[in-house]
């Protein structure tokens, strides 16, 4: 009777050991990760998120530059336009998978994606009407 008693006890501890180890591999576990709304992971609002998927709808006059920044997104929807490259380089044409160089000419319901801030965009060479996504300028 003396032996189950033990055997009793020991497997009681042992279990007791196993939820307290456990216990504690969980807290390491989840001290790798950043408490919700923190810098390491941030809390937005609905409204943000829509406002950077939101595409406007612009209409430029000839003669008209509108200029991206770094992922701005440009689809020509009608009218025509040409590329305005920079030293670096031109436009990405995502749909055929060129690059587009200054002069140029935009077609028409391709997307077209600025890669830096450098002044790259396109110019209205008649009326023009784009849909842009992201941050842009008009000069």
């Amino acid at each position: 009777m003396a032996n189950k008693q033990k055997a009793m006890v020991y497997a009681v501890l042992l279990l007791a050991a196993g939820a307290v180890l456990g216990w504690l591999g969980k807290g390491f576990a989840a001290s790798d990760m950043p408490l919700p709304g923190s810098e390491g992971d941030p809390l937005v609002t609905r409204a943000y998120v829509e406002s950077r998927l939101k595409m406007h709808v612009v209409e430029l006059a000839p003669g008209q530059a509108l200029k991206g920044f770094s992922g701005t997104e440009i689809i020509l929807r009608g009218g025509q336009a040409t590329i305005i490259d920079s030293e670096l380089g031109g436009i990405c044409d995502a749909t055929a998978g060129i690059d587009l160089r200054g002069g140029e000419a935009v077609p028409s319901n391709h997307l077209l994606i600025v890669p830096r801030d450098d002044g790259r965009g396109i110019r209205a060479q008649s009326s023009v009407i784009v849909m842009v996504r992201g941050d842009f300028v008009i000069e």
